[in-house]
């Protein structure tokens, strides 16, 4: 990888989710600096500075095989267990294998859809605000849950879950939108956990603690042996 690319990757563009914090940064940098001194210039220079590595939103080279699943976020797999999709969604009461990705705040926070379909359901719901990655938060803190059905009638769930400190998630899809496979659909501000609910019969080919890079790591094949079916 050249350095070129590199730098790209950390200097990227800001999702335009970031631009409040990054004018209020930028307003207490510029106003602190002329009236109150130097140290509060440092202050809004440094919070600026942070916004944009948090906020920035780098483009993915995503694998265009039809059947594969992508990565929906970036950071580490916390979970790789069967699990019950959020009852909210209406998918059933059958589990099914589900991968947990956690963010920290060095990762990027931009969600990606996982696969080619259309958004059947969002449902946002309030919650706690335990560690994202402890495995109650998949249950416990406030999220923002789609539906997706993918083109061969089967539904999927991806569900953005807020952390420790995150207070706002943002969806920019809705019900009835068709999507594309690596195209960006939310984010989820400082520090965050997303989870994905493959179909039923379909295992995951990552493992606990492996790296995400989201919009461009496969997750599932469909093209893969079928899974033996989940027993309660």
């Amino acid at each position: 990888m050249s350095l070129g690319h590199s730098l790209r990757l950390v200097i990227a563009p800001p999702h335009p989710a970031g631009r409040p914090f990054l004018i209020g940064g930028a307003g207490v940098a510029v106003i602190g600096g002329a009236i109150l001194g130097s140290w509060l210039f440092w202050l809004g220079a440094a919070f600026t500075g942070f916004c944009l590595y948090f906020f920035r939103d780098p483009e993915r080279v995503t694998p265009t095989r039809p059947g594969l699943f992508i990565a929906p976020a970036d950071g580490h797999v916390v979970s790789v267990e069967p699990a019950v999709p959020p009852e909210e969604l209406g998918l059933g009461p059958a589990a099914r294998w589900r991968v947990a990705i956690f963010l920290s705040v060095l990762d990027v926070h931009v969600n990606r859809v996982p696969i080619d379909g259309t958004v059947t359901r969002i449902a946002y719901r309030h919650g706690a605000f335990v560690n994202a990655s402890l495995d109650k938060a998949s249950v416990d803190n406030e999220r923002n849950a789609l539906a997706i059905r993918m083109t061969d009638g089967r539904d999927i769930a991806v569900v953005q879950i807020a952390g420790l400190i995150a207070r706002r998630i943002l969806c920019d899809v809705r019900e009835g939108s068709r999507v594309r496979t690596g195209e960006r659909f939310g984010i989820i501000r400082f520090g965050s956990r997303t989870d994905l609910y493959l179909p039923e019969g379909v295992r995951p080919l990552v493992e606990v603690g492996q790296t995400m890079i989201g919009g461009e790591t496969i997750i599932a094949d469909l093209a893969a042996p079928v899974a033996t079916p989940i027993r309660a």
